[in-house]
């Protein structure tokens, strides 16, 4: 009896996915699950399968079959689950203004919410239907044990250090800026300090909140700390908080402008004056900020550079450019004193105690926040 000759397809149509399957003697489920899920299938059938994906040159869809002559132009960017879209607004419309520059498409998504969606979008990564990735989030999304860190496309982290020196990074020098948007409260006066901070372990939370201690620890002041979220709401309950306090500190630092919205909008609510009694300082400088009553003292984070310089650190490793060093790029905090904040409450000068809260205020100024020498 003849052997059986699996049949080539015609070079006038796609490789079809039954194509592969009957090749390699399994079915079009099986297929999908060796490219998709290849950890969910036996070694021998995983391999026998992408074998014959490789010598079909089969491609998940219709649309991938230019990754066979060259590239999809498509990159995704990981964002937080709920993030904010205040601050992260300006990265992502840079990177889109880069990326489009260079004729790419950007796809923004979220591995942080709905998992089936989560799993998607690494799908699209594994199919090799994305040339890159941007992540915002301070970690590399793994799903179903595949991590896109595996998936051999560059990768990109913005606003956030990984443990991984080889990966393109742009940071804001958060440490230094941290320092001196507490030493701005110092400098008025301010000993009694509250810290608002963000989520638990997150890389923002912990760096911001070592530069504000160093800042704390060195004029002896008192602290207290609150853990928030980086949110409207977790703002609002560092309020609750400081409102039952006796006695209450003077200063409040926020790991972030909305946090420190909240705040504002919570304690003036229930009549505490601001900066009479009280004086708030944030950190992000959202557009918000000047609109909120009192505006805003705040470390402005530089969001379009951060985006622009994420989307050429990728745009870059996609040309196969060598990196001149594998140091993080990093921006500087700018710190904009506004009318959240002021000198501390009875404070002493020239032996007499004055209430200086509603003394009158400078007009608006900026001052750069230099990246610490080595």
């Amino acid at each position: 009896m003849a052997s059986r000759r699996t049949p080539e397809p015609s070079n006038d149509r796609a490789v079809r996915i039954s194509d592969v399957a009957e090749a390699a003697g399994v079915s079009t489920a099986t297929v999908s699950r060796a490219l998709a899920f290849p950890e969910r299938l036996r070694p021998e059938t995983r391999e026998r399968v992408l074998a014959a994906v490789r010598r079909l040159g089969y491609t998940p869809n219709e649309a991938a079959r230019a990754l066979r002559a060259g590239a999809s132009r498509m990159v995704l960017v990981v964002v937080p689950y709920l993030y904010s879209r205040a601050f992260f607004a300006g990265v992502i419309n840079s990177i889109d203004a880069e990326l489009s520059a260079e004729g790419y498409t950007m796809i923004v998504g979220s591995f942080d919410g709905i998992e089936e969606k989560a799993r998607r979008l690494v799908d699209l990564v594994y199919a090799r239907q994305i040339d890159g990735v941007i992540v915002l989030t301070g970690r590399i999304p793994v799903i179903d044990g595949r991590s896109l860190r595996d998936a051999g496309v560059p990768i990109v982290s913005i606003c956030c250090e990984m443990d991984l020196p080889q990966l393109p990074t742009v940071l804001v020098n958060d440490e230094e800026s941290a320092i001196a948007q507490t030493r701005h409260l110092i400098d008025l006066g301010h000993r009694q300090l509250l810290y608002v901070s963000g989520r638990e372990g997150h890389y923002n939370e912990i760096v911001r909140y070592r530069g504000y201690l160093k800042a704390a620890k060195a004029s002896n002041a008192k602290t207290l700390r609150y853990v928030g979220a980086y949110t409207f709401e977790s703002g609002a309950s560092a309020a609750g908080y400081f409102l039952s306090l006796d006695p209450r500190p003077t200063g409040v630092v926020c790991c972030s402008d909305e946090m420190a919205i909240g705040f504002i909008k919570t304690v003036t609510s229930a009549g505490v004056a601001i900066p009479g009694e009280v004086s708030v300082v944030g950190f992000d400088g959202i557009e918000f900020g000047d609109y909120c009553e009192p505006t805003l003292t705040t470390i402005r984070q530089p969001s379009r550079e951060l985006g622009a310089a994420g989307a050429r650190a990728l745009l870059a490793s996609l040309r196969g450019e060598a990196r001149a060093t594998d140091s993080p790029i990093v921006l500087r905090g700018e710190l904009l004193v506004r009318d959240s904040s002021g000198p501390a409450p009875m404070r002493r000068k020239r032996g007499a105690q004055v209430a200086m809260g509603g003394a009158a205020r400078a007009s608006p100024k900026r001052t750069k926040i230099e990246r610490a020498a080595n």
